[in-house]
């Protein structure tokens, strides 16, 4: 298990730019919105960086930024192959962060 600390506002204020967003929803679905890896042969530790930049269009800068501030807020989990960085869902934080506005709000 991945740490789980489920922070509404934080998580809220990530989630309140639309390309962060689009990167979750692509990242729900890595094998559609990805093409193969040439490194690795899976999507198990998530999609690349770069993968991630090409699809938003983005500077390499503003990409990094945005997924800093999704695993800061525990939304993302990094996992290192060499020099890379691979990013994918925290799927339980997610569940939880869901579960906790329905309850909550």
């Amino acid at each position: 298990m991945y740490f789980c600390k489920v922070n509404i506002v934080e998580i809220s204020k990530v989630l309140s730019n639309k390309t962060r967003v689009e990167i979750l929803k692509w990242l729900k679905n890595p094998e559609e919105n990805f093409p193969p890896h040439q490194e690795i042969d899976h999507f198990d530790d998530g999609v690349c960086v770069g993968y991630i930049q090409d699809k938003a269009g983005l500077s390499q800068s503003t990409i990094s930024t945005y997924l800093n501030s999704m695993q800061n807020a525990n939304l993302l989990i990094p996992k290192r192959h060499g020099k890379w960085t691979y990013y994918k869902r925290n799927e339980e934080v997610i569940t939880k962060y869901l579960e906790k506005l329905r309850k909550e709000l």
